[in-house]
C-alpha cells in the first residue's frame, strides 16, 4: 500500500534447507506444517492481511516450486506474489528478492524470515512508523533478559557478558530498497558471505539502524522441538475444548466545549468555532479507548498513568496515551482485536472525518482497518451535550489474551 510517496514492498526469505529442524525426509521447516498448515502459509498471511503491505517476492529454492504452490493454494492475493529463486546462503537469496523487488513500484523494503510466522500486525506498524519519521534502516528487537557467559575452548566460564543494551535481533528489518539493494551489491563485489543479517550488511555499509519494539511471538522456528512446540500452540488455540481468554473493557469520557478554533477527535483535528477543554488535547475518544484497553487488563485507568497534576502532559497529544495502554496489553499477553468509539455531540460533523479517524486508530493499535469502529450521534438537543457545552465518547475494546497471560 502507498502512504504518500512510500510504497513498502516485502521479501519473504524461504530459500533454506533448514538441516536442523530435522531430517530432509521432513522437509524444509518453511513447509512443516503447524496448526494444520504449512509454516509459510502463516508467515504469508501475516503480510497479505497487513493493510500496508505492497508487492510481495517470496524467495524459494528451486527444488520447491510445488511445495510453494501447494502450501499457498486458497490463500487470498497469494496469486499476485512473486516468486524468485534464491542461493547457497541466505544473504544471496536476500539480494536475488532484492532485485525481484526493484522491478516494482516498492520504495522501501522489509526483509522478512519465512521461519517466523508468529509475526503479528503490531510490529509490522511500528517498523513501518519509523520508516515513516525516515530512518534509513528499522530493526525490530526485544531486550536480552537472560544472564550471558562467554566461554574458552577449555568449556569454562571466562566472564558474564552485561547485558545492559544488548538486544535479540527478529524481522522484517526494513530499508529503503536502493540503499539495502547497494550494500548488499558492495557486499557480493567483495565476496563477503559471512554477514547473519541485513541490519549487519547495512551497519557495515555505513547506514544507521533504528531500534524498535519487537515481539517476545515473533520467534523463529529452528529447530525440530521450535515446530513441535509451534504446532502445540496454535493446535490449543484451535481447539474447541480451549477456551479463548477474551476480554473486553469499557471506557467513558467528557470534556467541555469553550471557543476556539477546533476540536481533535481520534487523533484527527476538525476545523470548529468551539474546541474541547483539558489538560492534554482533550481528545475524549482516545482518552475513553485508552480506559477501555486498560480495563481488559485490571491496569487502572488514564488518570492513574497520566495524572492531570503532571504538568508534563498540559496540551500533549492523547496519542501517547493510548500507545502506552497498547504497550501494556501487548507486554502482558494481549492482541487487541478490536476497538469501537461512539462519539456523542451536537457539533461538528464527524462522518466527513470517520475514515482518518479509523485510519488512526488502525496506526496506534497496529490491527486492520476493518477492526477499527468510529461511530457518532447527536444528543437530539437535550442535556449539556445538546446545549453545545461538551462532547462525550464512548469506547469499547475487545483483547484475546494468551492463556499464561497475567
Amino acid at each position: 500500500m502507498t502512504i504518500g510517496s512510500m510504497t513498502i514492498g516485502i521479501v519473504i526469505v524461504a530459500a533454506g534447507r533448514g538441516e536442523r529442524a530435522g531430517s530432509l525426509q521432513d522437509g524444509p521447516k518453511q513447509y512443516r506444517r503447524i496448526g494444520d498448515r504449512p509454516v509459510i502459509a502463516h508467515t504469508l498471511e501475516r503480510f497479505l492481511t497487513w493493510r500496508r503491505s505492497g508487492p510481495i517476492v517470496v524467495v524459494i529454492h528451486p527444488d520447491d516450486e510445488a511445495l510453494f504452490a501447494a502450501a499457498t493454494a486458497g490463500i487470498q492475493g497469494a496469486a499476485a506474489v512473486i516468486t524468485t529463486f534464491g542461493g547457497e546462503t541466505r544473504q544471496r537469496s536476500v539480494y536475488e528478492g532484492l532485485r525481484a523487488l526493484s522491478g516494482t513500484e516498492a520504495t522501501h523494503v522489509m526483509i522478512h524470515d519465512a521461519a517466523r510466522p508468529f509475526v503479528d500486525h503490531g510490529v509490522l506498524e511500528r517498523v513501518a512508523q519509523a520508516l515513516d519519521e525516515g530512518q534509513d534502516g528499522v530493526l525490530p528487537a526485544i531486550p536480552v533478559s537472560d544472564t550471558l557467559k562467554r566461554s574458552g575452548s577449555d568449556g569454562l566460564v571466562h566472564e558474564t557478558v552485561p547485558r545492559s543494551g544488548l538486544y535479540a535481533a527478529q524481522t522484517p528489518q526494513s530499508f529503503l530498497l536502493s540503499e539495502i539493494r547497494t550494500a548488499h551489491e558492495k557486499a557480493a563485489a567483495l565476496r563477503r558471505e559471512d554477514f547473519t543479517d541485513d541490519a549487519s550488511i547495512a551497519e557495515w555499509a555505513g547506514l544507521p539502524v533504528t531500534l524498535v519494539e519487537g515481539s517476545v511471538d515473533n520467534i523463529k522456528l529452528t529447530v525440530k522441538r521450535d515446530i513441535a512446540m509451534a504446532d502445540e500452540k496454535l493446535s490449543q488455540s484451535l481447539s474447541s475444548a480451549a477456551l479463548p481468554d477474551v476480554r473486553t473493557g469499557n471506557g467513558y469520557d467528557v470534556h467541555q466545549l469553550e471557543p476556539g478554533d477546533g476540536v481533535t477527535l481520534c487523533g484527527v483535528f476538525i476545523p470548529h468555532d468551539q474546541k474541547l477543554s483539558g489538560h492534554s488535547d482533550a481528545d475524549v475518544a482516545l482518552h475513553a479507548l485508552t480506559d477501555a484497553l486498560l480495563a481488559t487488563c485490571g491496569a487502572g485507568d488514564i488518570g492513574d498513568h497520566f495524572p492531570p497534576s503532571d504538568m508534563q502532559w498540559r496540551g500533549a497529544p492523547s496519542k501517547i496515551f493510548l500507545d502506552h495502554a497498547a504497550k501494556i496489553v501487548r507486554e502482558r499477553g494481549g492482541t487487541i482485536m478490536n476497538a469501537d468509539i461512539s462519539l456523542i455531540a451536537e457539533a461538528p460533523k464527524i462522518a466527513p472525518h470517520r475514515q482518518a479517524m479509523r485510519e488512526t486508530l488502525c496506526e496506534i493499535l497496529g490491527i486492520s482497518l476493518d477492526r477499527c469502529s468510529v461511530k457518532a450521534t447527536t444528543n437530539e438537543k437535550i442535556g449539556f451535550i445538546g446545549r453545545r457545552e461538551g462532547i462525550a465518547a464512548i469506547a469499547t475494546a475487545t483483547v484475546v489474551y494468551r492463556g499464561d497471560a497475567a
